[in-house]
């Protein structure tokens, strides 16, 4: 506790220049409180009726800003006061004060503070430059904390246009892959040429809105069809361009010999001109199907190898040849093969986005698979069979993400 002579001591820390009988007067109405550390003395928005003036430990003056922050407006030390504005007006407090250590006050209330604020000058004098001094940092405070709103807000537009710019950018690229995807699957046959005792079928789903894989059956006279299955290396819009490119060279060259080997050169050649990305290159299966006797004369270059099954059921053969893919080396060399297509026989040339699909586990999807649901599914039309490995293939990818685009193309000789 404190003494009376504390008292007084604190209340001439107080009120400088006050006289010595009103500092009597004052202690001896003065009630002394002492409170722990974090204990509410002032409630914003309450209407209370005490003045305290700081006898010993500390208060912080703070004031809410919205609903669960707030700001200190100042502290009070030993010697100095608080509480006389909402005494002086009779409204509700303009901020909270918290003790922030255990802290002794001197509590005179409201009947008393306003008997001595009438009857002194000196004191009164004394609140005003309290009140003033207040003002000034409360106003302080103020400017500080627009300030930094106004800094604040300044970033947040300047971060909301940078997002706003990315957002509209990221949208004009999406669009144009959109586009870019449109025009690519412009490029991919939607029906393949008549061929009197053939059936063919394909479909493509690029992983990504453009892809690099292609197929087509090119009618190449009368009596002879190409069979294309190809892969460009990466799957970005570069990748989808080569793959135009490499559809075109093949139509172009595919009418000029019946040579598979031939076509296939003379399209690597066609790449290497074009293409300046050393990194780039297309796998390839080209076959030249004769529609009479079934033969099929065959190149592949670096493209995962098709599967013949035979009408008996017996194992499927796969249709291999040696060859570097094309369009990134010169010097090339493609072995020329032959098979023939019996009645009831069906081929399957197939993307190794197949094979190589992963589920959500890691686990690949795997060329034994595919062999076996072909098999189930060998007597189906060509349609049927597609569509069969593609809802296999999505089924057991589940929810993992594509990697790589998948594409098949099946042909059966129905003679």
């Amino acid at each position: 506790m404190q003494g009376k002579s504390d008292s007084t001591t604190i209340i001439k820390q107080a009120f400088r220049g006050v006289s010595d009988a009103e500092v009597e007067a004052l202690a001896d109405v003065a009630v002394e409180q002492t409170y722990p550390p974090g204990h509410t003395l002032c409630s914003e928005g309450a209407l209370e009726h005490v003045f305290y003036i700081v006898a010993d430990g500390q208060v912080a003056i703070t004031q809410r800003l919205g609903e669960h922050d707030k700001r200190v407006l100042t502290v009070r030390n030993p010697g100095e006061f608080f509480g006389e504005m909402a005494l002086i007006e009779n409204k509700p407090r303009t901020a909270s004060v918290t003790t922030v250590v255990e802290t002794t006050v001197l509590e005179i209330y409201e009947d008393v503070f306003n008997d001595f604020l009438g009857n002194s000058p000196t004191i009164a004098l004394a609140l005003i430059r309290s009140i003033t001094a207040s003002l000034r940092a409360s106003d302080q405070a103020a400017i500080a904390d627009l300030s930094l709103k106004n800094i604040e807000l300044a970033k947040a537009y300047e971060d909301l246009k940078a997002a706003q710019q990315s957002l509209v950018a990221k949208e004009r690229l999406e669009r144009e892959l959109e586009i870019a995807g449109e025009v690519q699957r412009s490029l991919l046959p939607t029906k393949f040429p008549e061929a009197k005792g053939y059936s063919f079928a394909g479909r493509n789903v690029p992983a990504r809105h453009v892809g690099g894989d292609l197929y087509d059956v090119i009618k190449i006279d009368d009596e002879h069809v190409g069979l294309l299955m190809a892969d460009v290396s990466d799957k970005s819009i570069h990748a989808a361009l080569i793959m135009a490119v490499t559809r075109t060279l093949f139509l172009s060259h595919a009418r000029r010999s019946l040579s598979p080997s031939e076509v296939a050169l003379a399209v690597h050649n066609g790449l290497l001109e074009v293409s300046s990305n050393d990194d780039m290159f297309v796998t390839v299966f080209y076959g030249v199907l004769h529609l009479h006797s079934g033969n099929l004369r065959y190149v592949r270059a670096g493209q995962d190898r098709p599967l013949l099954f035979r009408a008996d059921g017996s194992a499927p053969q796969t249709l291999d040849a040696e060859g570097r893919f094309l369009g990134m080396l010169p010097g090339l060399t493609l072995e020329e093969r032959s098979t023939r297509l019996a009645p009831g026989d069906l081929l399957v040339a197939y993307s190794d986005g197949i094979p190589d699909a992963v589920d959500t586990e890691i686990g690949s999807y795997g060329l034994e698979r595919l062999i076996e649901l072909i098999s189930r599914n060998r007597s189906r039309s060509t349609g049927e069979v597609c569509d069969v490995i593609f809802s296999d293939v999505f089924a057991f990818r589940g929810a993992a993400p594509a990697f790589d685009d998948i594409t098949v193309l099946v042909a059966r000789c129905e003679k």
